[in-house]
């Protein structure tokens, strides 16, 4: 089914009835015990559309590389609990599985436990941690040492936007609509700086609480700003849609931009009409890409033939990236713990990750500062690519 070079997927080849040959190991299991990727999973609560698919997407990496005959010989085994999106939960089901499961590596739900975990994280030293946030705080390899994440950070991701938005049109006029969240706030006050910085006006910074409410004095204010782009983040959808709407009664022509957590292809459709144009970054290729050379979006379809949400491909990524890390330290010979494993997961350069995201990837840091453009088209109900992808200098 599959063929995978050692060190990625630049080599896999799709084939009927082919054996799967991935580089974890092969054969029969050997001597060893499993290697645990444990995980505080928000499988209900407000982030359960997330966790759902983050837990499909972990679950699958975890078969396809069992079915390959494991890491190195080794089971992996994915070991997780429900939080509901709650940080003393997730703490609590972090105690518990590091007692009973000894994890190597772990997923956590959120930048709130990410943070509040990182000194336990570092006094177990035994594992490396990746998880649902890209806070730009936690990119930091000084006072995170253990942890990564599978994408660009929030400051990387408008960093992109930024970049497209220069390119498209110099000197364009942009304004920020963003919660009043740790999540909303984290990336607005440097990418002020760094739209200057591409020769970009910021007119108008807009603050709202996140979920449907009253926008419409923001909305009014957006107007008298006129920007050419506004840029939303720190939201899942509402009020996204409600800010759109009113916008473009008022005859207003801004382009619309959301981050990572807003460009999932099932929830911009359920806008209808109002989602066409309606663009932002992803550090992912969608589910239904089936552009170039990406055997292993191929093999997701394969295994599910339904749609698989973005963040499906963020839990299936970073289980990817993790293993990597893991092959990496038993094939030289170290034990696994949390510094040895971070070390081979930032040796990782120029690696093919079989499509999921369109150009090679290197995680010198805590980050990965790629993502490409995409745009809502409504006839084909679809997010399709409005750029080439974009590599933001390490």
């Amino acid at each position: 089914m599959l063929t995978m070079t050692r060190r990625g997927f630049g080599g896999l080849a799709l084939g009927a009835g082919a054996a799967a040959a991935l580089p974890f190991g092969g054969g029969a299991w050997a001597q060893g015990a499993d290697i645990v990727l444990g995980g505080s999973i928000p499988m209900t609560g407000v982030f359960a559309f997330a966790g759902i698919g983050i837990h499909a997407g972990i679950s699958d990496y975890v078969k396809i590389v069992n079915d390959a005959g494991g890491i190195k010989g080794r089971k992996l085994r994915f070991a997780f609990e429900d939080t509901a999106y709650k940080v003393d939960a997730s703490v609590a089901v972090f105690n518990k599985l590091v007692a009973q499961e000894k994890p190597t590596l772990y997923y956590g739900d959120s930048t709130g436990f990410s943070k509040t975990i990182n000194p336990e994280l570092e006094r177990n030293g035994g594992m490396i941690m990746a998880g649902a946030s890209f806070a730009s705080e936690l990119n930091d390899p000084k006072k995170f040492p253990l942890q990564f994440m599978a994408g660009p950070d929030y400051t990387e991701m408008v960093g992109i936007l930024l970049r497209y938005i220069a390119k498209e049109k110099p000197g364009a006029k942009v304004a920020f609509v963003h919660s009043d969240t740790e999540f909303g706030r984290d990336p607005i006050a440097t990418s002020e700086k760094k739209a200057v910085e591409q020769g970009l006006k910021v007119v108008e910074k807009i603050v709202t609480p996140p979920g449907s409410v009253d926008i419409s004095t923001e909305v009014l204010k957006l107007r008298r700003a006129a920007p050419d782009f506004t840029i939303f983040h720190g939201y899942v959808m509402a009020p996204i849609p409600e800010f759109i709407a009113q916008a473009k009664q008022m005859g207003m022509t801004s382009r619309f931009m959301g981050t990572f957590w807003s460009m999932d292809n099932s929830m911009v459709q359920k806008m209808g009409d109002l989602a066409d144009g309606f663009m932002g970054v992803m550090p992912y290729r969608y589910y239904y890409d089936t552009e170039g050379n990406a055997p292993m979006l191929a093999k997701i379809r394969q295994m599910r033939p339904e749609y698989q949400s973005t963040a499906y491909m963020q839990g299936f990524l970073t289980a990817m990236l993790m293993t990597e890390a893991v092959k990496r330290t038993l094939e030289s010979g170290q034990d696994l713990n949390g510094k040895t494993l971070k070390a081979s997961l930032n040796s990782i350069k120029d690696f093919d990750t079989g499509g999921i995201i369109g150009v090679p990837i290197s995680i010198p840091g805590n980050s990965i500062p790629v993502g490409r453009i995409y745009r809502a088209d409504v006839q084909k109900k679809l997010m399709v690519p409005a750029s080439d992808w974009i590599k933001l200098e390490a």
